[in-house]
């Protein structure tokens, strides 16, 4: 036998010994594909004369895309089944008999499951303080010199347990809209408050999953510092602004773009968060050893920046709620100055250069996919609503430099070779852009897409 048919011989024990996509599916795999199939389809009969033919087609891409996603990353099958079953229980809580009145809002406040977890508004505060708890236990497993792995295991937990209260709190949101009125009912993505609990839940489930593929909890504590400041926007905004309070959808809001334009658009800006967090992390650990602090200067700077991104807020808003902010920025300015401080033990527990390299370049890619279909969907949407696809609008605008400024990024990478601290700076640099497209054009610039303004 020659060294060729050896060859091919172990080529075809090696495809044999690989098994299909579809054979590596075990029991419960199946068992969630058939309970999706069969929820999704009964949706679809139920409320089919309610939706028009789009609203039918995304349903049904909807199914075979969870069964993916569940499949694709198994974590996600326990997340999805248990955010129905407290859902459901949510929206079964709300309905009575026709003599007390109906199914009502009112009964958030009566109902105990719903007055003090399964409502909205008491699903996304346990989000909020979950978040909170998350980023704290991240921190203490990476400065403590004894149990860090435990420590981070807990924030870990509590991360998990944060997104399932933000999407249970979003699911009762959408059904408590239509409690309102049917002219009023819509998937909750239209304002700034939806939005923002979007961005916490979708940010942290992404980098989950990257914590479970690089098996290192150590990045968490960095990442969870943007979704802790966008938590900490999203109270001070319910505080001062009763911005929980749910709003019949301005006209041009009316649409079934809404429903894929915006989730779409909100995966690029939390894996572009995430990349940036993490490049904050790598120019830490490139600094552990600098021991002359002037410079750590701009890192010093930049690290409040990221944590207090609000404050580049106008005048009226810091007068609206100047208190909490100033002690928002006080906690800001201890937890960098406490980072900088740390950056030796911090260093020595996160991954290598090579591990936060790789996290930041996927991160982009994958925010970079998802923005363009974004945007791609932003354009048609445009041409049904105002009759053209692009009309230099601020936001549309701000949209290009975003796509354009990451398009050079991965440019750069693929064909440069681009790594390391350029990259890590320019990552941050893409954070700054993005937030001034996603908060600084809805504060300082007026136009067609002013609907979540402060």
């Amino acid at each position: 036998m020659n060294i060729t048919t050896i060859s091919n011989t172990s080529s075809v024990t090696s495809l044999s010994l690989n098994p299909g996509f579809f054979a590596q599916r075990n029991r419960l795999d199946w068992l969630f594909a058939a309970l999706v199939v069969f929820g999704g389809l009964f949706v679809f009969q139920r409320y089919l004369s309610a939706m028009d033919v789009y609203e039918k087609g995304i349903l049904l891409v909807a199914i075979p895309s969870a069964v993916w996603l569940g499949w694709f990353w198994r974590p996600l099958q326990v997340l999805m089944a248990t955010v129905t079953a407290f859902s459901l229980l949510g929206i079964w809580s709300y309905q009575a008999p026709a003599e007390l009145g109906g199914a009502t809002l009112a009964r958030a406040e009566s109902v105990f499951w719903l007055k003090y977890f399964l409502s909205s508004q008491s699903a996304i505060l346990w989000m909020s303080v979950l978040f909170f708890m998350s980023t704290i236990f991240y921190w203490i497993g990476v400065a403590a010199t004894k149990q860090s792995a435990a420590m981070e295991l807990i924030g870990s937990r509590l991360a998990w347990t944060a997104v399932t209260m933000a999407l249970i709190g979003t699911m009762v949101r959408w059904y408590e809209s239509y409690l309102l009125g049917a002219d009023i009912g819509h998937i909750p993505v239209s304002n700034l408050y939806e939005v923002f609990v979007l961005f916490s839940w979708l940010t942290a489930a992404m980098y989950l999953y990257f914590e479970a593929q690089y098996k290192t909890r150590a990045m968490g504590a960095f990442v969870m510092l943007v979704v802790s400041a966008a938590v900490g926007f999203l109270l001070w905004y319910t505080l001062v602004r009763g911005a929980h309070e749910i709003q019949p959808l301005v006209p041009a809001l009316k649409s079934w773009w809404m429903k894929i334009h915006v989730p779409a658009n909100f995966v690029g800006y939390g894996a572009f968060a995430i990349s940036a967090m993490i490049a904050f992390g790598y120019l830490i650990k490139q600094q552990a050893s600098e021991t002359r602090w002037y410079k750590l200067t701009p890192l010093l700077m930049l690290g409040v920046i990221l944590c207090f991104m609000p404050l580049v807020f106008r005048k009226t808003t810091l007068e609206a709620g100047g208190s909490y902010w100033l002690g928002y920025l006080i906690i800001s300015g201890l937890i960098v100055g406490g980072i900088l401080w740390g950056r030796q033990r911090i260093a020595a527990r996160l991954p290598s250069f090579e591990v936060m390299d790789d996290v930041m370049y996927k991160s982009i890619a994958v925010g970079f996919a998802f923005f363009t279909i974004a945007t791609v969907l932003g354009a048609l949407w445009a041409a049904e609503a105002w009759g053209g696809y692009w009309s230099w609008d601020p936001k549309e605008t701000w949209a290009l430099i975003v796509w354009l400024n990451y398009a050079a990024w991965l440019h750069m990478r693929l064909m440069k070779g681009l790594r390391g601290t350029v990259a890590a700076w320019w990552a941050l640099a893409g954070l700054g852009v993005t937030s001034f497209a996603f908060l600084g054009v809805n504060m300082f610039l007026s136009g067609l897409h002013s609907y979540g303004t402060l």
